[in-house]
């Protein structure tokens, strides 16, 4: 049943006049409590420049700020300025005098200002700025708007000087209801890329300051979809005045590439800003699941108008965005994604409610907040936890910052997966899409080597006062890690305290503390070297060859440097760092008094005293990497390693070698300079063209019938199966023999391989299923699961694919010179036992977050002999052989049982795996990614198993 205040206007019916008055009342209600809250968080002298602009927008007076000429546009459409604000203007310069303007049309060009954004919201700070459009005739002359440009320039300027940051933005109605605009509108606004989500941001927030109102108002929610023949039967008939309203169109239809721009700008933001950029991309997100039928927020907003529901605090801009990101992740059972949203809403909100108000003085703000946080059920810890932000440190930070790369990298999931399924043209083209995800490669990604940046945006200042840096043996038998630990902790107090950080690497770690600004010049360092032979003297410089070579913060990255493959910029290598050289040489001590020797093989000896060297390397698109080369070969691995990352063109990185060991150290240095300059030398002006190697492309052709030649070898399931799971140079097209007996699967999917794509296919075996997959190589991978349903067997393999070609792509020159892979699945019929006869194309899985496969991430390294380094991460938190040792994986079994609600047992999978170190770029294929992903789930499955049995660890 209708609220007994509620409005229905039926233009066809007729409509009375008195309704349309009461209707436009209402949002008048609305905007002038608005504006009144807006005041009340406004300095007095900011109040005065509010109060002053429709003025200053209507006449033209000399001593008045914004005059800039006599022919300058002035007069703003319907307005009257009171005698309070005449006085206003009269203090300001006392010769003015107003004359009343008389007429309509030309006489009158400004037809409506409106503020748009956070004035007057519960998130208006006191740095907001004041976002004003100024809707102007369509018909001004280009001279006249040049004109109207300076004097909102001067406006602003005018503004700065009172403390209030105005932004204007000049409005063509005409032309903006086509989608037609040559600017920015807002000053968090991507430009062209979005016309109706702007548009809905600006009927749900805009406070109107003077002029023509909008004629959006008098459209029922209910008619959005036939706006123009409602609004052409307004004015015709004459039910409203054309010079009264202002037509800035409708949302009956928001066309779905504006969610992909809207959201990788959103994305863009969220790089460097997260906090500000994960409600709008949630919005963002609601509004493309609903597509074609948005029920956008401007349309709620109006239909609570409509309904006589006039509570400010309900009708807040950002209440209703926390109120419809609320309702769908509720739905959903997001429980971690709401309360991000939360902590989101609060730090814009920006009141510390676990402290006083400054003047003792609850503003409306701080009492909505309070009865949100109630309602939240947030206690003092928590809520003095979010106001203690600005003092968080390393542990707070990293745990916030899983969270909030979890939920960008799921939104750009979510955006890429939106462009594929809907197919749509969007403003941002492949060439946009693929910057924006090198850009968060680069911010985000995770890969052997790179040092991890952990505070983007969300706390001003990591710097540690005091800090301990130890050597000590690691959880693995016979090796040794460095640890920093915060204070300043005895030799025999350290071991009691959880490190802020290990590594394996002495210069890894000071390389981690120096690009997250843990360690400043002004950080106290105490030193435990244990067996390393390093001295304070040494540390320090060490720290201070970082930060010349790398001073922070990065300059941000060009987007052209985003469009070619990341190349070395600067490089810096460390030579015995805690190593004294002589140590291993104490033989021959006799030989180094002398200047002369040679630091590579002094006197005629083959050891050389280069016993380490650390590279650190910062690329083109701002990751910052880390090497180390160890024993007598490091100077020639190092030498060949940097040649190979060397640019085929362009410039060549800036190189620093520095050496601070204890003997030795100068002639060190020298000695591996003039080796690179005289490798570099050899290569005159640009470094060698890369070999391109042309490989023949085999074709493969199996004839397995009774009889013929190889049958009693390849006929043997195992062995075929064994050749075609090989590692291949390059694509190879594979035939089975029609007449094969007992291959009927293989010979179905054999030829369905394609170079530019990934074959994914499954057969029902029972309660299991059996997943076959060829590669980009026509390589094949097979593994038997048990099976539940479609979905669940798949959606794992589909994200670690996604994931895997996401790295690919970031390794790519361009990233639109290359077709991407295109994953295809299949379904072969009918189920085993019977024979197959029909593989048939399915869509590819849903990869939502609302499903248990959380990310579980694996790093491989290359370790001592033939052993793997492996590090794991679990909903990005880490796990080391250097922490757990032979404990790895049945800690990461724990940390999954604790998250796992109800004891509920299904397998863990790999979510995503780096082998950069392990595989050559050119040489890996999705063959080689698939079996390691097998191999590391069957021993975290293992791990998981004898958890729930309460048994020991499986061994990997």
């Amino acid at each position: 049943m209708p609220h007994r205040q509620e409005i229905r206007p039926d233009i066809d019916d007729g409509i009375d006049r008195k309704v349309l008055a009461r209707l436009r009342a209402r949002f008048l209600q609305i905007n002038a409590g608005r504006l009144a809250r807006a005041n009340e968080a406004l300095s007095s002298r900011q109040q005065l420049v509010l109060r002053l602009l429709p003025l200053l927008f209507h006449v033209n007076h000399p001593l008045l700020p914004g005059y800039v000429s006599a022919s300058a546009p002035a007069g703003l459409c319907g307005f009257e300025p009171d005698e309070a604000l005449l006085a206003e203007a009269q203090r300001l310069t006392r010769s003015f005098s107003y004359r009343p303007r008389r007429g309509e049309g030309p006489a009158q060009p400004i037809q409506g200002l409106f503020l748009m954004g956070s004035l007057g919201t519960l998130a208006q700070a006191e740095t907001s700025d004041l976002d004003l459009w100024v809707c102007h005739d369509p018909q001004l002359p280009e001279a006249a708007l040049a004109e109207l440009r300076r004097k909102c320039a001067a406006l602003e300027t005018w503004a700065a000087t009172l403390g209030a940051e105005v932004h204007c933005f000049l409005v063509d109605p005409q032309r903006f209801t086509r989608g037609a605009r040559d600017a920015r509108l807002t000053s968090d606004d991507c430009g062209t890329t979005q016309h109706y989500l702007l548009l809905d941001e600006f009927y749900r927030t805009a406070i109107w300051l003077g002029g023509r109102t909008p004629l959006w108002w008098l459209v029922p929610a209910y008619e959005e979809g036939r706006y123009a023949e409602y609004c052409e039967k307004l004015l015709s008939r004459r039910f409203v005045r054309e010079q009264e309203v202002l037509d800035l169109g409708h949302l009956a239809q928001i066309p779905p590439g504006e969610f992909l721009g809207a959201g990788m700008w959103q994305l863009f933001k969220g790089i460097d800003s997260p906090y500000k950029a994960v409600l709008k991309l949630l919005l963002t997100e609601v509004y493309a699941s609903e597509h074609p039928q948005v029920n956008c927020l401007a349309l709620r907003f109006k239909q609570a108008v409509y309904a006589n529901r006039l509570d400010l605090d309900e009708l807040d801009p950002y209440l209703m965005v926390y109120r419809r990101l609320e309702e769908y992740l509720s739905a959903r059972g997001e429980v971690e994604r709401l309360e991000l949203v939360r902590r989101c809403l609060y730090l814009k909100v920006g009141k510390r409610l676990s402290r006083p108000p400054h003047n003792r003085r609850k503003s409306w703000q701080r009492l909505l907040l309070e009865r949100l946080t109630a309602d939240w059920r947030w206690d003092q810890r928590q809520l003095a936890r979010l106001d203690s932000r600005s003092q968080w440190k390393v542990r707070q930070v990293a745990g916030e910052r899983r969270i909030l790369v979890n939920e960008l990298t799921y939104s750009y999931r979510f955006l890429s997966q939106l462009a594929r399924r809907l197919q749509v043209a969007s403003p941002l083209n492949e060439r946009d899409l693929g910057v924006l995800g090198r850009r968060l490669y680069a911010a985000f990604e995770r890969k052997a080597g790179k040092v991890e940046f952990i505070n983007p945006g969300i706390a001003p200042d990591l710097a540690e006062d005091t800090l301990t840096l130890v050597h000590c043996p690691a959880a693995e038998d016979g090796e040794s890690l460095w640890a920093l630990l915060p204070g300043s902790l005895g030799a025999r107090d350290w071991q009691d305290f959880a490190p802020l950080k290990r590594s394996r690497s002495l210069v890894e770690l000071l390389a981690w503390s120096h690009r997250n600004g843990v360690i400043d010049a002004s950080t106290r360092l105490t030193l435990h070297p244990g067996t390393s032979d390093l001295s304070e003297a040494e540390l320090y410089k060490l720290l201070d060859s970082l930060r010349q070579s790398f001073p922070m913060p990065l300059a941000a990255v060009e987007e052209s440097a985003l469009l070619q493959a990341a190349v070395p910029r600067e490089v810096l290598l460390l030579v015995n760092v805690g190593i004294d050289p002589l140590k291993a040489h104490s033989q021959l001590n006799v030989h180094l008094t002398s200047e002369r020797t040679d630091a590579l093989g002094y006197a005629g000896m083959r050891e050389n005293l280069v016993q380490s060297i650390d590279q650190i390397s910062l690329n083109s698109w701002n990751e910052l990497l880390v090497s180390r080369y160890d024993g007598p070969n490091a100077p020639l691995d190092c030498l060949r390693d940097y040649l190979a990352a060397l640019p085929a063109e362009g410039p060549r990185p800036n190189l620093r070698i520095r050496c601070f060991c204890r003997n030795r150290a100068p002639a060190i240095a020298r000695r591996l300079e003039a080796l690179f300059s005289e490798a570099l030398g050899h290569f005159g002006a640009t470094p060698p063209a890369r070999h391109l190697v042309q490989l023949r492309q085999e074709y493969h052709v199996l004839d397995l019938q009774p009889g013929q030649v190889g049958h009693r070898v390849l006929a043997d399931l195992p062995a075929l199966l064994g050749y075609l799971g090989e590692p291949r140079p390059a694509f190879s097209p594979l035939y089975l023999d029609s007449h094969a007996l007992g291959h009927d699967e293989l010979a179905l999917i054999l030829p369905l391989g394609r170079p530019d794509g990934i074959q994914v296919f499954y057969r029902l075996h029972g309660e299991q299923a059996e997943l076959s997959v060829l590669d980009e190589h026509n390589s094949l991978w097979r593994q038997r699961l048990p099976f539940h349903d479609e979905q669940s067997l798949l959606t794992p393999l589909h994200r670690f694919l996604q994931s895997l070609l996401y790295r690919r792509n970031a390794s790519l020159a361009d990233p639109t010179g290359g077709s991407p892979l295109e994953i295809r699945y299949h379904r072969i019929l009918p189920a085993a036992p019977l024979r197959a006869r029909q593989v048939e194309r399915i869509e590819p899985p849903e990869t939502g977050v609302s499903n248990p496969f959380y990310d579980v991430q694996a790093i491989l390294e290359p370790g001592p002999g033939s052993r793997l380094r492996v590090t794991l991460y679990c909903d990005h938190r880490e796990f080391s052989e250097l922490e757990h040792g032979a404990e790895l994986y049945r800690s990461v079994a724990r940390h999954i049982l604790a998250r796992r609600s109800g004891g509920e047992h299904y397998p863990c999978y790999l979510t995503d795996l780096d082998l950069s170190r392990l595989l050559d770029r050119q040489a890996a294929q999705t063959l080689h990614y698939l079996r390691y992903k097998a191999r590391l789930e069957h021993a975290l499955n293992q791990a998981l198993l004898k958890g729930y049995r309460g048994g020991e660890n499986a061994a990997p």
